[in-house]
């Protein structure tokens, strides 16, 4: 990634940086109290969990207000311990999500990040990004679609994700929740990635890479062959890269079923029941 000349942003408590565009009086405003643009009113709170993501309004210098998403980051444990070396959360979505935009992969606009250090450690960061209207996580339409129409689906989303890693990105959380669509009439389908700050740029995404960041995605168990061949775009993709994307399919699944059987377990005991 070229060097981020995008201006610095300094609030109370807080530094970070700032998209030019956005780079008003009223936006920045908006930005010194974080806390209180998610307790607004017109805040439609989209998860609150380690962290919490919101749509919330921004005030622009017109005076009307601009839909943007804005994620609260907390950081705890050993994440917290590794911010004294590592840049906080917001930040590397911030750089992860122009690392995408400089390779024409499609993402939100960021907009703005900001993080407080006490101590050298990260106590809190915000990463502020774009709105994208109309468009859907990829885990519907692949519960949904049927025939050609989920074929379309999975060999744009193959050529999609070939073309990421063929510019060096790997997404480390490339699930079904971090890939929106938007889809309109005869036209193709077009993706974008969210989650920036899980994005990683390499010189070189190799094949046993490339096949183990596929596994998250829910392709339906009888098309995986399909979309391991749309995703070779003519080139065949070998048998030995076909068993190590099911092999790490597996393993991923046995993961995913043990932390449910977990948390179930958790569950009974608080509950009491045996």
């Amino acid at each position: 990634m070229k060097k981020d000349s995008s201006p610095e942003l300094s609030l109370p408590g807080f530094k970070g940086r700032i998209d030019p565009a956005w780079n008003i009086p009223s936006v920045r405003a908006a930005l010194a109290d974080c806390p209180g643009l998610l307790q607004e009113p017109e805040t439609r709170i989209l998860l609150r969990s380690r962290n919490t993501l919101a749509v919330v309004r921004i005030p622009l210098a017109s005076g009307q207000k601009a839909p943007a998403v804005l994620k609260d980051f907390g950081p705890r444990g050993v994440n917290r311990l590794k911010s004294l070396v590592l840049p906080s959360k917001a930040a590397k979505a911030w750089r992860g999500a122009w690392a995408l935009l400089e390779r024409n992969i499609n993402t939100a606009r960021p907009i703005a990040y900001l993080e407080s250090r006490k101590r050298g450690f990260v106590d809190r960061s915000y990463f502020l990004a774009e709105y994208l209207d109309g468009l859907r996580e990829i885990r519907f339409l692949l519960r949904e679609l049927r025939g050609g129409a989920l074929d379309g689906l999975l060999r744009a989303a193959a050529v999609f994700l070939a073309e990421a890693h063929d510019r060096g990105v790997v997404h480390k959380d490339l699930s079904d929740g971090n890939i929106l669509v938007k889809t309109g009439g005869a036209a193709a389908p077009v993706f974008y990635l969210l989650d920036t700050n899980r994005v990683r740029v390499k010189n070189s995404v190799g094949p046993c890479l490339r096949m183990k960041n596929l596994v998250r995605l829910g392709i339906p168990a009888g098309r995986r062959d399909y979309f391991l061949d749309q995703y070779g775009r003519g080139t065949s993709i070998p048998g030995r890269l076909r068993w190590w994307y099911k092999f790490q399919k597996s393993v991923y699944a046995g993961r995913v079923n043990l932390k449910k059987t977990l948390r179930l377990k958790r569950l009974a005991e608080k509950l009491g029941i045996h």
